[in-house]
């Protein structure tokens, strides 16, 4: 092969090589998204309802809506930010921490008592305060909007005193709800969303007036790289489909 031949193999190669990674570039397009631990089960299957629509991939870290805020505030490199409740998003725009314009609840949380360890065919609150009943999950209220409320329902119903001995706090939502599917807590009082179809005869939903509401709300921090991204992904969360999934595993819709 002549000179002239091989440069010019060589650039059609580098061309070919070029045009690859573009469109690779192209296939491999995400976005992270922080988000509440309660919304797990629901945006994992919106992530790849998402995905098949727009070629977007979501990239999802769970954690409590308190602990992500703060990782929001120092910078952390995300492109929107679900909390479980919208006070978070409100002390994030105080701090001119997220986009102005783009605060949107997208769903009210549903709160109750898990209890896949006792055999029991009817769960009522005063059996918390029976001696058998040794251990109680839930998020910790400091910093999760599950647990604020979970701490919120007891006092509401006056049994915050006799139980408190007994509450193990989980960093998270996801955490209470494991602790009590591990056994390393007898009944665990968790979101809705996290239960299984097959596993809600064992849950027994607080009512709402025992607590402040969990409105769940959108925002997208000033740090975000992929704004436009961001605000599809959230438009999709609150489309008819992305509204039909959150439907289907407990959540409210808030009324605008």
């Amino acid at each position: 092969m002549t000179g002239k031949k091989l440069l010019l193999s060589t650039l059609f190669t580098a061309f070919l090589v070029f045009v690859a990674g573009c469109n690779n570039q192209k296939e491999v397009q995400e976005i992270t998204v922080a988000a509440a631990s309660d919304v797990y089960l629901a945006f994992t299957e919106i992530g790849a309802k998402f995905k098949e629509e727009t070629g977007t991939e979501v990239i999802f870290s769970f954690g409590s809506t308190g602990q992500l805020t703060k990782q929001i505030e120092e910078g952390a490199p995300f492109d929107a930010f679900a909390a479980a409740n919208q006070s978070y998003i409100q002390e994030l725009h105080d701090k001119e921490a997220i986009i102005d314009e783009y605060q949107k609840n997208y769903a009210i949380g549903r709160l109750g008592v898990y209890y896949p360890n006792l055999e029991i065919e009817q769960f009522d609150m005063n059996l918390m305060l029976d001696p058998s009943i040794k251990t109680i999950a839930i998020a910790n209220p400091e910093h999760a909007p599950y647990g604020k409320a979970a701490k919120e329902a007891l006092e509401s119903m006056g049994i915050w005193a006799q139980v408190k001995d007994k509450i193990v706090y989980a960093e998270n939502i996801r955490q209470a709800f494991q602790y009590v599917e591990t056994g390393n807590a007898d009944i665990g009082i968790v979101a809705l969303a996290l239960i299984e179809q097959s596993n809600q005869e064992n849950f027994s939903l607080i009512d709402q007036h025992e607590h402040q509401p969990i409105t769940q709300t959108f925002g997208i921090p000033v740090q975000s790289k992929k704004i436009e991204q961001a605000k599809q992904f959230i438009d999709f969360v609150l489309s008819e489909t992305g509204q039909e999934i959150l439907l289907k595993y407990g959540f409210e819709i808030p009324q605008e």
